[in-house]
């Protein structure tokens, strides 16, 4: 068989293999990425072909390689034909969805063969292993782990091809020599025990999504054509949501309005182990942001805000500060999302500055609040985590060093560790007296900035207040910004197995 006729649609390979399996035949399936094919991927081929008499091979489809930003280096025909060039190959399929169970479930094998490295679950960050085994046992077959060499091919592929840019290329290679991925991934595996409580504005993020038609004949304006819309959960919600990937136990505090408070949306858009404490403003509607967007390139065109700007009511407030002080002593960490639109008032600032264990603030600048919501209206916070034009605007300093106005601000609040965000700049992040680390982007890609910073914040926060050096806080956080800009607006969440893959490509 010539190689480009082994490759076959997955259904078609099924059927294929089904007349195949009734004449005896002992079917073999190998799954994975095959990026770059390596001595390695040879001989675990030919070992698997050892185990019947057709071997299988199904490769993850481009859209679902859970290994970052530049990754797959080749698209999927690519590697198909490489692993098809293969003479112990028998059939290649790509498999199109997340996983290698519904591939398992349709082709049926009777053995389905893993690398040494799957031998024991707690190697396997995907947690897909024991899924795959159990599907390959419904279907009546058996897993087999082959012990032979091994290489990486992310190693292969960061070592001799320029997968990153250049300045994360050094980077990089500098941090390999200090930390290892297994290290900061058993730090990850940590957090799930802390508690933690995080309050801020909930948003509901709404893209409306159009098409130009042209200028109107009688104003100077453009018509669009309306297309559809979705609606995310923004704010402090997609700050939750990004926390509850990490840690287990995740407390949400929020204000709602009552007039068209949404609740059922946002209760729906929760992860399942954010418990809520919601309260109501009988006087407004829970903040709507309205994007109006061209589908083609999602350039945004214009916004509607509808908000209340007017602080919280007296007894709302004190309903708020009541409530804190009876909780906050149970969480190791307090998260701030203060967005500027009336939720934090002073007492309730003074509350959550004299009664959080570890409080990490984010103050946001934004178009209805600009240069009223700065990060020096806390008196104290332990981790701070801004942009560098918020810490500018903190600072009333346009053009000083960076580091300078860093320090000053973290002295004045007290905070011993900092992290400002620079867009295509990186990150610049402090650690104590004098201490910086500066890191590259690790991705030049971006689909959408919306939400970038809140999932910066939301992943390093419980990262700085386990004790983690800095100079981890800053490379994760980079990579968090790396696969949070691949989202477009706050569709979903930056989920902790895309991250530790991420991390373990950037780290090998």
């Amino acid at each position: 068989m010539s190689d480009i006729h082994k490759v076959k649609p997955l259904k078609e390979l099924a059927t294929t293999l089904a007349k195949l399996r009734l004449e005896g035949r002992t079917i073999v399936q190998c799954h994975g990425v095959f990026d770059l094919i390596h001595p390695g991927h040879i001989r675990h081929l030919a070992a698997a072909k050892r185990q019947g008499d057709v071997l299988v091979v199904t490769l993850t489809e481009d859209q679902y390689v859970n290994k970052g930003p530049g990754r797959p280096v080749f698209n999927q025909r690519l590697r198909s034909e490489s692993v098809a060039a293969l003479a112990s190959v028998d059939y290649v399929a790509i498999n199109h969805s997340p996983t290698a169970v519904e591939a398992i479930r349709l082709l049926k094998p009777h053995v389905y063969v893993k690398g040494n490295e799957y031998a024991t679950s707690e190697q396997d960050l995907t947690g897909m292993i024991t899924k795959e085994e159990e599907a390959v046992k419904e279907a009546g077959g058996r897993i087999h782990f082959t012990d032979d060499i091994t290489f990486s091919s992310t190693e292969l592929l960061n070592t001799h091809f320029d997968v990153y840019p250049e300045e994360a290329q050094t980077f990089l290679k500098d941090l390999r020599a200090r930390h290892s991925d297994g290290e900061v991934i058993k730090q990850f595996n940590a957090l799930r025990k802390m508690n933690v409580l995080l309050i801020g504005e909930t948003i509901i993020d709404e893209y409306h999504y159009c098409k130009a038609l042209g200028k109107s004949p009688k104003e100077l304006l453009v018509a669009t054509k309306y297309l559809h819309d979705e609606s995310f959960a923004g704010g402090i919600l997609a700050c939750a949501n990004h926390v509850a990937g990490f840690c287990d136990n995740v407390h949400l505090v929020t204000c709602l309005g009552s007039k068209n408070s949404r609740e059922e949306f946002i209760r729906s858009h929760l992860a399942p182990n954010i418990s809520t404490r919601f309260f109501y403003r009988d006087d407004s509607s829970t903040i709507v942001k309205r994007r109006y967007l061209d589908q083609a390139f999602l350039s945004k065109m214009f916004e509607v805000c509808f908000l209340d700007e007017s602080s919280l009511p007296m007894h709302i407030e004190r309903d708020l500060c009541a409530y804190l002080k009876s909780v906050l002593q149970n969480y190791d960490l307090i998260l701030v999302a203060d967005y500027g639109h009336g939720l934090f008032t002073h007492e309730t600032i003074q509350v959550l500055c004299e009664n959080a264990r570890f409080l990490a603030l984010n103050t946001q600048t934004n178009s209805a609040n600009a240069g009223f919501n700065l990060i020096t209206k806390y008196p104290h916070a332990d981790y701070i985590c801004i942009d560098e034009p918020e810490m500018r605007l903190a600072c009333h300093d346009r053009v000083s060093d960076l580091r300078l106005l860093i320090k000053q601000t973290a002295e004045k609040l007290g905070s011993k560790r900092a992290a400002v965000t620079r867009g295509h700049l990186g990150s610049l992040t402090y650690e104590g007296s004098g201490h910086f680390f500066e890191t590259p982007v690790f991705s030049s890609k971006i689909v959408d900035r919306i939400g970038a910073g809140d999932a910066y914040l939301s992943v390093t926060a419980p990262c700085v207040a386990a004790g983690m050096p800095m100079e981890l806080v800053g490379f994760i956080g980079n990579a968090v910004g790396a696969l949070a800009v691949r989202i477009v607006g706050n569709r979903s969440a930056v989920e902790p197995v895309s991250l530790k893959k991420f991390i373990t490509a950037l780290l090998k």
